[in-house]
């Protein structure tokens, strides 16, 4: 997508030096000619989701530009922009515009500042969750230890308390692990250092992964013919969201059953669908289950092991990769979740 410095030296008669500073600054660069013609970018800037076809898509950047452009004065601001084609997510970015008298040109500096605002938002939040949450299975092992020392003449009772402690642990253990996964998810960002993720073999890994549970279940999970096309992101993050996806499926259906994994290719989205012929939920509470720890049915999710962290993993990884996830559901019928994702198109190493 970026031209060499090279060529970039030979067309508009820069010295290289100036294009090797630009990507030796600790921030995000782009060097700006008069039209908005983008002379230079650093690597990262193609991450930050601000250029389409090698032009700005920012109307609250191409205003600040025009506005140094017109005053000759340095401008310092803050622009909103899409984590992706689709999907809430944004990004607060920081820029500071500078005009280069002698060039005719203009320097823009980019920060993604607002990313360390937000996680500390959300960890104040989440701790204040977590201490909720981790009450429930810390008191109910507490009690079942009492009750199995009060119950020592009593093997029965002993084998009944014992059992109870074991399923709490492993409520516990899994609790946890969602915890440490979703604080992984605040602290990362999978397009700054992204890497080309295959879908189909994707949805293949994951589906490996809860092959011991669905069988268990005697829930057959099958597929359609998957889609060729690369995603960018973290792997191990995309696998761990449709992982969910397949867990929460297998989990609120009944034995027996079917889950099925499809997709769709639409406009540079893939849409990966996960559908099974469970429980359903209930329209008003659609809007509401990817929140943190909320549970449709709380009987039904200590009987499945629910942490109620699931959904909300899946939301953040959506985001975190420009895209979103929906939900179709009927009780009693099923319901379908969409991961949404765009698709990755190589522009090249280079252009002319």
């Amino acid at each position: 997508m970026w031209r060499r410095h090279e060529e970039l030296s030979e067309s508009t008669e820069i010295s290289p030096a100036f294009f090797n500073v630009l990507s030796q600054l600790d921030q995000d660069a782009l060097l700006v000619a008069p039209g908005e013609v983008i002379l230079f970018a650093t690597e990262g800037v193609e991450t930050l989701n601000i250029l389409k076809e090698n032009r700005i898509n920012s109307p609250e950047l191409v205003a600040l530009i025009r506005v140094v452009r017109r005053t000759h004065q340095t401008h310092l601001g803050k622009v909103e922009i899409p984590r992706g084609p689709i999907g809430e997510g944004l990004r607060e970015l920081t820029v500071r515009a500078i005009y280069i008298a002698e060039l005719d040109n203009i320097v823009v500096l980019l920060s993604d500042e607002s990313e360390a605002e937000r996680v500390h938002e959300v960890r104040r939040d989440f701790v204040a969750n977590i201490s909720h949450e981790l009450k429930t299975p810390i008191g109910a092992l507490s009690l079942l230890s009492e009750a199995v020392l009060s119950a020592a003449d009593e093997p029965d009772s002993v084998i009944k308390f014992a059992t109870r402690m074991q399923l709490e642990a492993k409520r516990l253990t899994d609790l946890v692990q969602e915890i440490i996964n979703l604080s992984r998810l605040q602290d990362s960002d999978p397009l700054m250092v992204a890497n080309e993720n295959s879908v189909a073999e994707l949805i293949n890994e994951a589906i490996d992964l809860v092959k011991t549970t669905s069988e268990s279940k005697g829930i057959s999970v099958t597929t359609t013919e998957l889609p060729d096309v690369i995603v960018l992101g973290d792997g191990e993050q995309l696998i761990m969201a449709l992982t969910n996806l397949l867990e929460n499926a297998i989990n609120y259906s009944p034995e027996n059953t079917k889950v099925s994994v499809s997709s769709t290719i639409s406009d540079g989205i893939v849409e990966i669908i996960v559908a099974d012929q469970g429980i359903g939920i209930p329209e008003g509470e659609q809007d509401r289950i990817f929140e943190r720890f909320y549970r449709v049915d709380p009987a039904r999710s200590r009987e499945t092991g629910g942490t109620g962290l699931g959904l909300s993993i899946v939301k953040h990884v959506a985001s975190k990769h420009g895209g979103e996830v929906k939900v179709w559901s009927s009780p009693n019928v099923g319901s379908s979740f969409a991961l949404r994702l765009p698709i990755f198109i190589s522009t090249g190493g280079s252009s002319e």
